[in-house]
This record gives C-alpha cells, sequence and structure tokens, in this order.
C-alpha cells in the first residue's frame, strides 16, 4: 500500500489517497456506501464484495448460479441488506437478508433486448431500476417491499426515446432518488435527456441536457444532487476519456437547465457526487478531480482509472475495472 498526500494550496485542504484492496478478480462497477464502516461493491464474474470495517478487511461472494453474470450495481441497507443488478440479459435482481450468505432470484427478463443501467432507492422500501428502451420505451422497475418483486411502469413515461438513445451502466450513476417521490434519469448517445418524476416514476419531465453527445459512447454517465435544485451531471466519450470539451455541467433548477463550469473536469468522468455543498468528487478512467466550490472549479488529483465513487461523511470511496477499491482522505472541508 502507498500513501499520496498532497497539500492543495488554494483551499488549505489536504487529502490521502489510499488502496483499501488492490487487484480484486473483477472489474467493479457497483459501490453503495451504508457508513463509514460498511461498503457493498459488485461487478463482473458474479463478485460481490463487503467491508465492515471501513475497508480493512474484505468479503468476496459470488451468489450460486449467477457467477458469469456482471452485476453493474448494488444497493445495501446495512451489512445484512442488499440488492444487485447485472447488466446485460437475461437480467437479474437479486437480494440478501443474511449479508450474502444466500440470495434470492427477485427478477428475470429474458428478453433479448433488456439491459439493466442502474438503481437507487427512496427508503428501505421504495426504490427504481431502469434500463435501456425496448421499443423505443424507457425499462422502468419499481419495487414498493424493499426489492422483494418488482413491478414494470415503463408506460409511466410517455415520451418515446429516440433511436440511439440509452442510459450507461457504467457506475449506476445515472440514476438519483431524493427525498420524497423524487427521481432523476440520465441517458446519453445520439441526444442526451434528463427525466425527471417528483412522485416515485409516476409522472415525468423531459429535460435536454447539453453535454458532450450525438455518438453511441458518448452522453451524461453520472448525475448527482445535493439537493432538488442543486446537481452535477458528467460523463463525455468513453472512447477519448481524455478529452474534456464539455464533460460537467451544473443546475441550480433541478436539471431544467444546465451551465458549464469556470474550470472543467480533466476527462471522461463516469462518477460523480457531492462530500457537501462545497467539496465534489468527479472520476472516471483518465483520473479523478475534485471541486472546493460545488463543481464551479475542478482541479485533477490523480490519474488512476476508476469507474465509480461514492462519500459517507469525510472518506470518498473509489472503485476501478481493475478490482482496485480506495479511499480518499480528506481534511478541513469546508
Amino acid at each position: 500500500m502507498f500513501f499520496l498526500v498532497v497539500p492543495l494550496a488554494a483551499s488549505a485542504q489536504n487529502y490521502e489517497l489510499v488502496p483499501l484492496t488492490v487487484n480484486a478478480n473483477t472489474s467493479l462497477r457497483g459501490l453503495s456506501v451504508v457508513n463509514s464502516d460498511v461498503i457493498w461493491v459488485s461487478g463482473s464474474k458474479g463478485y460481490v464484495g463487503k467491508t465492515v470495517d471501513g475497508g480493512k478487511t474484505w468479503q468476496w461472494m459470488q451468489p450460486s448460479g449467477y457467477e458469469k453474470l456482471d452485476f453493474r450495481d448494488v444497493q445495501a441497507f446495512n451489512q445484512q441488506k442488499a440488492i444487485i443488478v447485472n447488466a446485460g440479459s437475461p437480467a437479474y435482481i437479486l437480494h440478501t437478508n443474511d449479508g450474502g450468505k444466500t440470495w434470492k432470484e427477485t427478477y428475470k427478463n429474458t428478453d433479448s433486448a433488456i439491459f439493466l443501467d442502474g438503481m437507487d432507492f427512496w427508503d428501505e422500501q421504495n426504490g427504481l431500476v431502469f434500463g435501456d428502451p425496448i421499443n423505443n420505451k424507457m425499462q422502468l422497475l419499481r419495487t414498493k417491499d424493499g426489492g422483494l418483486s418488482w413491478q414494470n411502469i415503463s408506460n409511466n413515461l410517455n415520451k418515446e426515446l429516440k433511436v440511439g438513445e440509452a442510459g450507461f451502466a457504467a457506475s449506476g450513476t445515472s440514476i438519483q432518488t431524493l427525498g420524497k417521490g423524487k427521481v432523476w434519469i440520465a441517458t446519453g448517445g445520439v441526444t442526451a435527456n434528463i427525466y425527471y418524476s417528483a412522485n416515485y416514476g409516476k409522472h415525468w419531465h423531459v429535460y435536454h441536457c447539453p453535454i458532450v453527445q450525438g455518438q453511441s459512447s458518448t452522453g451524461v454517465f453520472s448525475i448527482n444532487f445535493f439537493n432538488a435544485k442543486k446537481g452535477i451531471a458528467v460523463g463525455g466519450n468513453y472512447l477519448k476519456d481524455k478529452d474534456n470539451a464539455n464533460n460537467v455541467l451544473l443546475t441550480n433548477n433541478g436539471g431544467k437547465t444546465w451551465q458549464k463550469p469556470i474550470i472543467p473536469v480533466f476527462g471522461y468522468r463516469s462518477g460523480v457526487t457531492y462530500v457537501n455543498k462545497n467539496f465534489c468528487v468527479a472520476t472516471g478512467t483518465s483520473g479523478t478531480d475534485i471541486s472546493t466550490n460545488g463543481g464551479k472549479n475542478w482541479k485533477n488529483i490523480s490519474a488512476l482509472s476508476f469507474n465509480a465513487v461514492a462519500a459517507a461523511a469525510r472518506r470518498v470511496y473509489l472503485i476501478s475495472g481493475k478490482g482496485q477499491i480506495y479511499a480518499l482522505h480528506i481534511t478541513d472541508i469546508h
């Protein structure tokens, strides 16, 4: 393990980028931080990982019968209960109530076109999974019983997606729930949009997002909202991950309109998170950036490759396609 401590002169802040585990036998994309002690991750080859001591030790598991799946997203509620979703067809949603000792299949779809991109929960009972369009209709799955059953509510979204418009399963964070019923879903491809519902997915509004778009490899890959108004969208072109012409946008009205920051992120980014209203972290395969003023100015702090990022208190966690899990420790956060 190595420690990288770099003083940020402009903000008088220090950070430590600390590897918690290196080169696990899986490509990690799913990350759920319950608190500073309990963290779940998920990835390829059917692997799910869990720590209950802040990353000092990890337990790795492969749900029996699902060893070939790529679990792109995980939602954990404590050290016992978690839900995982895979990408591709057939699509599965699995549920555990005993810390991963056993898993129950609560959803299966064998349609050749099914591709689930991510999920988020309003509370322990109510959650939403979204997937790529089938017949131009975004796939929406709603649970009211903590993931034990799922209802297809795709018909609630009246607007058809354009041919070539879809979501991205790069980090499971192109969907976010907030408060009582609010949810945002971001897309990309030939066009990039933000789909917003204020009532658990019953009714939807669609807002165009002017991030880089127009190709199947471009669009919004991750969103994070600090509150119902203030949010960040990141993405770009994952095939040109060092390009940064228009990879990050900010909103102050819940996604209706978006503005460019003063100094952008330094490449394609597939994950973004608020640590507090001022401190933000964005990451991707070409590096990690931080902002100390709510996303207006970004500073690159590492060239290491990551897929997803999530925060708990003063600790930020990042996961990579090479099975690496890092903690970004930050001092003097304002």
